[in-house]
C-alpha cells in the first residue's frame, strides 16, 4: 500500500513537472513572438542560429560547446582562488562562481562595451559577505593579468605577420604618426591629472584594493590557481578556433589559429557593438584573406560566434536556476544588471566630469 501511495505521489510529482516545463515552452514562445511583434528579431535569430548549427558538422557543434564550457570554467577556477584568497572568512563555493562568471560570460556575447563583467562584480559584491565593490574590481584586475599577458604575445604576431588588420578600426591612427605620438601624449598627462586628482581617495581605496590583490602574496597558489587555470581557459579558446576552422575546410595552423584569436580580442576591445558582431566579421575576414575566400571566413566567424553564444546564454541559465533557484537567480541578475548600468552611467559621469574640470 506504502509503495502504491509512493508510487502515485511520484506520478503526481513528474506529472506536475511535465505541466511547469510545457507552460513555460508555451511561455517562451508566445515571448518570442510578443518580441517579433514589437520589432526585436528573435524568431530572425533563431532561425539563423539553427540554420548555422545546420551548416557545421554534428561533431564541430558538440566539440565547441564542450570547449567553450570548459574554457568557462576554468577561467571561474581562477576567480575562486581571487575571492577565496580576498575573503578567506566567507564561505565561496565554485558553483556560485562558476554562475555568476557564466552570467558574465553570457552577457557579454549580445550587450555593448562588457557590461556583463560589470554584472559580474556586482554579483559577487551581493552575495560575498563582507565584499565590496573595489576590493572585487581588483580582483578583476588581477584575473585580468595572465589574459593580458597572453592577448598581448597575440597582438604583436597579428600586428607583425597579418597585414591590413591594424587599419580595420585605426585607418587613421595608422596613416597618421604624429597623431598617434599626440593621442599617447594626452593619455599620459591624462593618466598624470588623475592621479593627482585621485591621491587624496587613495588612502581610503587602498586597503580595498590589496583586499582583491592577496591571491599576488602568494606566488605558488598564484601560479597553480591562477596562471595555469587561465592558460587552459586561454588553450580550449585556442582549441574553439580550431574546432571550427575544421569544420569549413580552413586550414587549422598555428597562424590561422593565434591570428583569428588575436583578430577576436581586438574587435571585441574597440567595438561598443553587442558582441563585436560585424566588426569581429571584419576582423576575422583579415586575418584569414591569405586561407580562405571572404565568404567563408565571414560564414565561419558568424557560425562560430552564434553557436558559441547560444551556448553561453544556455549554459548561464542552468547554472544560475540550479545555483540561485529560478525565482532568486532572475531577481539576482535582473537587480545586478540595473546596478550595472547605474554604476556604468556613474563612471561615464565621473570620467566627463574630470574631463571638464581639466579643459
Amino acid at each position: 500500500m506504502r509503495r502504491w501511495l509512493a508510487g502515485l505521489a511520484d506520478n503526481d510529482a513528474l506529472g506536475a513537472r511535465l505541466v511547469r516545463i510545457g507552460i513555460w515552452v508555451l511561455g517562451i514562445a508566445a515571448l518570442i513572438l510578443v518580441l517579433d511583434l514589437l520589432g526585436v528579431p528573435v524568431g530572425d535569430w533563431i532561425r539563423e542560429l539553427f540554420k548555422k548549427i545546420r551548416e557545421v558538422p554534428a561533431w564541430a557543434v558538440l566539440a565547441g560547446i564542450l570547449l567553450q564550457s570548459v574554457q568557462t570554467t576554468l577561467a571561474a577556477v581562477a576567480w575562486l582562488t581571487i575571492l577565496r584568497a580576498a575573503f578567506p572568512r566567507a564561505r565561496i563555493t565554485f558553483r556560485l562562481v562558476l554562475a555568476s562568471y557564466a552570467v558574465s560570460v553570457a552577457m557579454n556575447s549580445f550587450l555593448p562595451a562588457n557590461i556583463g563583467t560589470l554584472v559580474m562584480l556586482i554579483m559577487f559584491t551581493t552575495v560575498i559577505a563582507g565584499a565590496t565593490f573595489a576590493a572585487i574590481f581588483s580582483g578583476y584586475l588581477v584575473q585580468k593579468i595572465p589574459f593580458t599577458i597572453f592577448n598581448i604575445a597575440v597582438y604583436l604576431y597579428l600586428f607583425l605577420s597579418v597585414a591590413g588588420s591594424f587599419s580595420i578600426k585605426l585607418s587613421g591612427l595608422a596613416n597618421h604618426k604624429i597623431l598617434v605620438i599626440a593621442i599617447v601624449a594626452g593619455f599620459a598627462f591624462l593618466l598624470i591629472l588623475t592621479t593627482r586628482v585621485f591621491r587624496r581617495q587613495w588612502a581610503k581605496l587602498r586597503d580595498q584594493l590589496i583586499v582583491g590583490g592577496k591571491i599576488l602574496g602568494s606566488p605558488r597558489r598564484a601560479f597553480t590557481g591562477l596562471v595555469l587555470p587561465e592558460l587552459g581557459s586561454y588553450l580550449a579558446r585556442l582549441a574553439i578556433i580550431a574546432v571550427f576552422l575544421g569544420a569549413y575546410s580552413i586550414p587549422v595552423t598555428f597562424h590561422n589559429v593565434v591570428s583569428v584569436t588575436a583578430s577576436n580580442s581586438i574587435s571585441n576591445t574597440v567595438s561598443v557593438t553587442p558582441g563585436g558582431v560585424g566588426v569581429t566579421q571584419a576582423m576575422n575576414s583579415a586575418a584569414l584573406k591569405n586561407q580562405t575566400n571572404a565568404s567563408t571566413a565571414t560564414a565561419y566567424s558568424a557560425s562560430q560566434q552564434l553557436i558559441t553564444s547560444a551556448w553561453n546564454v544556455v549554459f548561464a541559465v542552468v547554472l544560475v536556476s540550479w545555483v540561485f533557484g529560478w525565482s532568486g537567480g532572475k531577481e539576482l541578475v535582473a537587480s545586478s544588471y540595473d546596478q550595472a548600468k547605474a554604476k556604468s552611467e556613474e563612471l561615464r559621469e565621473r570620467r566627463r566630469v574630470r574631463h571638464a574640470e581639466s579643459s
